[in-house]
Formats: C-alpha cells, sequence, structure tokens
C-alpha cells in the first residue's frame, strides 16, 4: 500500500493516454506547486479517481469515488498571473483506492494498492488487436458520417473529441495490445460505468475482448439512432497518447 495525492474528476483516465487539466482550486494549485518541486519521475505523478456522482467528493468520501483510478505525471505546466495552471499529464500506473484521507493535507490523499496488467499470451492478444482496431476504425468512420449528416442539417455540432480523427478516415492505432487496449476505452464515446470497468481490468486479453463487444454494440445503436448514445459531458477523454 502506498499513500499518494489525489485528484477526482469526471473522467477516467487510462495509463499513456495525456490529460490536459486547467487547475484554478486553491487546494489543486498547491498540489500543483509541490509536484513542480519534486524530481522527474514518480514524484510528480498524483492519482486520478472518477467521481460517481456530482463534482465534489463530500462526506461520503471514498463511497463517492469509483473503485480503481490512474496516476497522472505531470509533464508541463503554464502558470497564469494570478496562481491558476495549464497543465498537462500522462497517465501512468493503475491503482485501487482503498482509503481516502481529506485531513491532512488541503487536497484528499488515498491509500492504494497498485493494478499491473497481467501476462498474457501475445499470439492472442495480436489477433484480437487487430479485430478491435477493424472495428474501431469503422466506428470512427460512423461517428464522422453522423456528425456531417447533423452538421449538414442545420443541428447544433457535437462536440465529440473523435471528430478531428474521423475526418481522417482512420486513424493511426499503436501495435502493442495493452497500448491499444488503453487508447480504444479512453477514446471511443462509452459511458463512464463502461469505461471504468475496461480501467479495472487487469488482463489485455479480457480487456480487448470486452471492446470488441462494446464497439459492435455502440455501432449497432448508432447506425440505429443516427446519434452518439451517450451524453456529451462523457466524451472527455483525448486520443493522443505518449
Amino acid at each position: 500500500m502506498e499513500a499518494i495525492p489525489l485528484f477526482p474528476l469526471g473522467t477516467v483516465l487510462f495509463p499513456g493516454v495525456v490529460l490536459p487539466l486547467h487547475v484554478f482550486e486553491p487546494r489543486y494549485r498547491e498540489l500543483t506547486r509541490r509536484l513542480m518541486a519534486a524530481p522527474e519521475g514518480p514524484g510528480r505523478e498524483f492519482g486520478v479517481v472518477s467521481i460517481k456522482q456530482g463534482w465534489e467528493v463530500g462526506e461520503d468520501g471514498v463511497k463517492a469515488l469509483y473503485e480503481v483510478g490512474c496516476t497522472a505525471e505531470l509533464r508541463q505546466v503554464a502558470a497564469y498571473p494570478d496562481g491558476r495552471y495549464d497543465i498537462v499529464t500522462v497517465g501512468r500506473r493503475r491503482f485501487r483506492l482503498h482509503d481516502l484521507d481529506t485531513t491532512s493535507a488541503p487536497y484528499p490523499n488515498g491509500e492504494v494498492e497498485w493494478l499491473p496488467d497481467s501476462p498474457y499470451d501475445e499470439s492472442e492478444a495480436a489477433l484480437l488487436s487487430v479485430s478491435v482496431g477493424e472495428v474501431f476504425q469503422r466506428y470512427v468512420a460512423l461517428i464522422a458520417a453522423v456528425t456531417e449528416t447533423k452538421q449538414d442539417a442545420d443541428a447544433p455540432p457535437m462536440h465529440i473529441e473523435l471528430t478531428s480523427a474521423a475526418s481522417a478516415t482512420t486513424v493511426k492505432l499503436p501495435t502493442d495490445p495493452a497500448t491499444l487496449s488503453h487508447l480504444v476505452a479512453a477514446s471511443a464515446p462509452l459511458p463512464q460505468d463502461d469505461r471504468q470497468a475496461l480501467l479495472a481490468e487487469v488482463s489485455t486479453i479480457t480487456r480487448l475482448r470486452r471492446e470488441l463487444r462494446l464497439l459492435k454494440r455502440e455501432a449497432t445503436m448508432l447506425r440505429r439512432l443516427k446519434a452518439v448514445p451517450v451524453p456529451l459531458a462523457e466524451l472527455r477523454a483525448p486520443l493522443s497518447l505518449n
């Protein structure tokens, strides 16, 4: 078990995925200053854990947070004169949250257990990666088609993080199965509970299989509804990986 600072958010972070943040609350400004003063590496990591409801962690404490999160490593900082920051972070290590401390520091801290991926059969993972990649590309194309159709009909434009990639017809995907599984989980417009379940999965093989089912399900709904079937507030994860 290890104690790490936490930054509860309304999004699910995955290893290798870039997460930009605008830091304005005084407690997280202090956390940012602490991270900036630390040497590069694990000392600049903080835990990102998704909030189940609302945007704050109140008296319910750990009950208001999902059990599994991912650390974010501070990479870039831009400071404003009034003390706010724009920061760029990269997802690193998954963890299971066991306890929450909201009194020892201005920002919350958590007692966490690290969750590394389990070993997997490389040949099976490679085959699954091809299937997931193909279905993902088709889904991106469907999103692009639906977006263009709605905009052509003078409907309010849908803000979808995949739009820029979708317009290029194909998205360049990583070949490593674990990295691919995290990218798809982060960038596909899936409901928060589905993303959270994918983050908590320690088997790359199982994660890829779940993504294959989820993408097929979402593609079917997209064809029928002609709209992205999740709330726009949940479409927050960027495509960038590092």
